[in-house]
């Protein structure tokens, strides 16, 4: 049975900018950092795969020192979950309010490989919960439940390391040639590709000006 895998943020919803970036914002002021990413640098940001991950590009020494925050990895590491989950909070209330539609065509697309028999999953890099509460939203709930998830923290590298799609073959019981990958970005279109996969893109917000080469279509 063939498979297709999505990518969520970008692919299920355009979320990064108007979702995730201010979901970040409103964290950093509430915990009371002079952080706030503006588009430019939320798109630098987007570079890096996860949020804890991007979170965690602030904690410089020299930010550390300055914000009297824990100078320890254990004090570091748990000052970023509590931020993460904080951002993941607020996120999901903005994703539940109906603050970040579906893209077009995914509920049709959803419901065209459902009818022709097709397996379906999600691989991300966000947090599960906010991978659910996306997919909820964008394709229903009936249609979510068809759908295996892998994402967040289920694999110690984010992409554009393949290890989210290595788990999900290996979860899923296929193998490569059985799957089709649909990315937004160049980081995980390499992911994908790093897996032996397939990938069509569907470009985003952010995403228009990267390096898609690799993919077997895009637009």
């Amino acid at each position: 049975m063939p498979t297709l895998i999505f990518d969520c943020d970008g692919v299920l919803a355009d979320t990064e900018r108007d979702g995730h970036r201010p979901a970040f914002n409103q964290t950093f002021a509430e915990v009371g950092l002079p952080v706030r990413w503006s588009e430019a640098e939320y798109g630098e940001k987007l570079k890096i795969g996860g949020g804890k991950e991007r979170m965690a590009s602030l904690l410089t020494d020299e930010f550390v020192q300055r914000n009297q925050l824990p100078a320890d990895a254990a004090g570091r590491k748990q000052l970023l979950a509590d931020w993460h989950r904080r951002k993941t909070a607020i996120y999901k209330a903005m994703v539940e309010a109906g603050q970040l539609p579906a893209r077009s065509g995914i509920a049709r697309v959803v419901t065209e490989a459902l009818d022709a028999g097709w397996s379906l999953a999600v691989a991300s890099t966000s947090a599960e919960e906010s991978v659910r509460a996306v997919l909820d939203h964008a394709v229903g709930t009936a249609a979510a439940a068809h759908f295996a998830v892998f994402a967040g923290d289920a694999v110690g590298a984010k992409k554009p390391d393949p290890a989210i799609y290595e788990l999900a073959l290996e979860q899923l019981g296929i193998s490569a040639p059985d799957a089709i990958v649909i990315e937004d970005s160049r980081n995980g279109l390499l992911a994908a590709v790093g897996a032996g996969l397939r990938c069509v893109v569907t470009l985003s917000g952010y995403t228009g000006d990267e390096d898609m080469s690799q993919a077997i279509r895009s637009r």
